[in-house]
């Protein structure tokens, strides 16, 4: 069955043949209602609307239908490239040797920047009107090819914020003592927010090891000295070797930190991965 901006079985001359208005929106239980009313009251007309209806409209669109297999192809094969994690080149230059064990943080995580800013961000304004022109949607990106490329952080956490606001009011009845709480969607919007703004804010502002244990500044020092003055240790003052020593030790420290705040954060995105889907 493709996939259109309207279908047969939701329009005025649907209701007409169908005998009984399909609603604009409803809750799960609301629909299960109206699809046994729908059936025991028409069953033959039921049947018409929402299975020959279909069909219909599936043979008639079958061209298009094969357009759009060919154009997803060549945008999620040569534009999105969703075969494949890649980092951004900020994070790994082209050309530049990385070992396997290192590429896993910013593939991962510059996956996750691009599901927020391209595929979260386009959510918000799709069936939006005025948020397309508040974000100046570029054109070509509501054409018929629609290639996945524009990009804009603030429309994607604005939609992580109205996912974050859902509850589960829709299919549980006010008596029940967990009425109005967060539904999975909030909690997952939440959790995405909460990785994306750590990587994009958290992560890309740390201190430089090197420059906050005072380690750059010792190593500075000795950079006029030749390569046997460097290894040579016997001159050193007792202040220096303590000066060394100390940044070298809270050099230690500050990576091992970091080495577990990435992989805390690497864990916590591998438990949420299910939930990074458009």
């Amino acid at each position: 069955m493709g996939i259109y901006s309207n279908y047969w079985n939701c329009n005025k001359v649907a209701d007409w043949v169908r005998g009984i208005a399909k609603p604009e929106s409803a809750s799960a239980s609301e629909w299960v209602k109206w699809e046994k009313l729908a059936k025991s009251s028409h069953p033959v007309r039921y049947w018409i609307v929402e299975t020959l209806f279909r069909k219909l409209q599936n043979f008639v669109n079958w061209p298009y239908d094969k357009f759009h297999a060919v154009r997803y192809y060549i945008n999620n094969r040569w534009v999105t490239k969703s075969h494949a994690l890649t980092a951004h080149p900020s994070d790994i230059k082209p050309g530049q040797w990385q070992d396997v064990g290192y590429r896993f943080l910013p593939c991962l995580f510059n996956e996750l920047v691009d599901f927020v800013e391209i595929e979260q961000a386009w959510k918000n304004v799709l069936w939006d009107e005025e948020a397309r022109k508040r974000y100046n949607v570029p054109w070509w990106r509501t054409s018929f090819l629609k290639w996945r490329t524009w990009r804009c952080p603030e429309s994607g956490l604005e939609y992580l914020d109205w996912a974050a606001s859902l509850t589960n009011a829709d299919w549980v009845d006010e008596s029940d003592p967990t009425y109005g709480q967060p539904s999975p969607q909030a909690e997952s919007a939440k959790e995405i927010k909460e990785l994306y703004l750590w990587w994009t804010q958290v992560y890309k502002n740390r201190p430089d090891p090197y420059d906050a244990s005072g380690w750059s500044e010792i190593c500075d020092r000795k950079r006029g000295e030749s390569i046997m003055a460097k290894l040579d240790d016997s001159n050193e003052s007792p202040e220096e070797a303590t000066e060394k020593n100390k940044s070298l030790k809270t050099l230690r420290e500050i990576e091992q930190q970091y080495d577990q705040e990435e992989e805390e954060m690497l864990i916590r995105l591998i438990k949420i991965r299910r939930s990074l889907w458009t």
